[in-house]
C-alpha cells in the first residue's frame, strides 16, 4: 500500500508539473492577442519638442475605437492653443502613428475615463463580466512603464490578486474639496485590487488581465511608494492597486 501512495504521489506531481507548464504557454499567447490593443495616451503639438508627450496608457475596447485609462492621465482642460489629446499607437512592424482623441465618458471618483479616436479600430478588448476577481488569481497588465525613457514598446508584468482593500481616491489639492468630494467621503471608499505585482509610472491605464483567457478584469491606477517619488523607480515596493472592471462597464453605454 504504501508502494501504491508513493507511486500516485509521483503520479500526481508529473501531472501538476504538466499542469504548471501548460498554464505558463497560455501567457505568451494571451500577450501577443493583448500587446495590439495598448496604445499610448499623452498630448500633441506639432510645433513642440517632442512633439507627443507621454503622460500614461490605454487599451481599445467595445468597437475598437474607444480607448478607456485612468481619468488622472487625462491633461486638464487648457487653452485653445494647448497640445491635443492623442493616442500613439504601434504597429505590429513597431512603426508609431497619431491619432487625435476626445473625452467621451469621465469618472474621477473611481479615476476612469474614456476616450474616442478616429479611423480604422483597433483589436479590442474583451471586458470581464465577472463582478469581482479571487484572490490569489493570476494576472497580467501590459503598458508603458517610466514611459518613453524604455521607448514605446508594450511590457508586461504578471502577478497575482493579493487582497481586495478599501481606497479613497484624494483629489489634487484642498481646492477640489467641493461639494462633489464631501459627497463621496461620505459615502466612503470603494474597494480596489492590490496587486503582487510590479508597476511603474506610465502604467497608468493599463489593462489589468487573467493570464489564460486574456479578459480585462481590472484598469492599473496607481502604485505603493515607499519614501520619495524617485523610489517607484530605484526601489519599487512591488504593490500595485487596479480599479475593478465593473466600474468600467458602468461607465459605458
Amino acid at each position: 500500500m504504501i508502494r501504491h501512495t508513493r507511486v500516485f504521489f509521483r503520479t500526481g506531481l508529473l501531472l501538476s508539473l504538466f499542469s504548471a507548464s501548460v498554464c505558463l504557454a497560455d501567457l505568451p499567447d494571451t500577450i501577443e492577442r493583448v500587446k495590439p490593443a495598448v496604445v499610448a495616451i499623452g498630448t500633441y503639438m506639432k510645433t513642440q519638442s517632442p512633439p507627443f508627450v507621454f503622460r500614461g496608457t490605454g487599451f481599445a475596447i467595445a468597437n475598437g475605437n474607444k480607448i478607456a485609462t485612468n481619468a488622472h492621465v487625462l491633461p486638464e482642460t487648457g487653452s485653445a492653443d494647448a497640445p491635443e489629446l492623442a493616442v500613439l499607437i504601434r504597429s505590429p512592424r513597431g512603426e508609431g502613428s497619431i491619432r487625435r482623441a476626445t473625452v467621451v465618458r469621465k469618472d474621477a471618483e473611481h479615476d476612469l475615463a474614456v476616450l474616442h479616436i478616429d479611423g480604422p479600430p483597433l483589436p479590442a478588448l474583451t471586458l470581464s463580466s465577472t463582478p469581482v476577481v479571487r484572490e490569489g488569481q493570476e494576472i497580467a497588465f501590459t503598458g508603458f512603464p517610466i514611459g518613453g525613457a524604455l521607448g514605446f514598446s508594450p511590457v508586461t508584468h504578471r502577478g497575482i490578486v493579493s487582497a481586495l482593500t478599501p481606497i479613497a481616491i484624494p483629489g489634487a489639492n484642498s481646492n477640489q474639496l467641493n461639494e462633489k468630494l464631501i459627497k463621496q467621503i461620505r459615502r466612503g471608499s470603494f474597494n480596489v485590487y492590490q496587486l503582487d505585482a510590479t508597476a511603474y509610472p506610465g502604467n497608468s491605464g493599463s489593462p489589468l488581465y487573467d493570464t489564460n483567457s486574456g479578459e480585462v478584469v481590472g484598469v492599473i491606477n496607481m502604485v505603493f511608494i515607499k519614501g520619495s517619488k524617485e523610489a517607484a523607480l530605484s526601489a519599487p515596493s512591488g504593490i500595485s492597486y487596479a480599479i475593478p472592471i465593473y466600474h468600467l462597464n458602468n461607465l459605458l453605454p
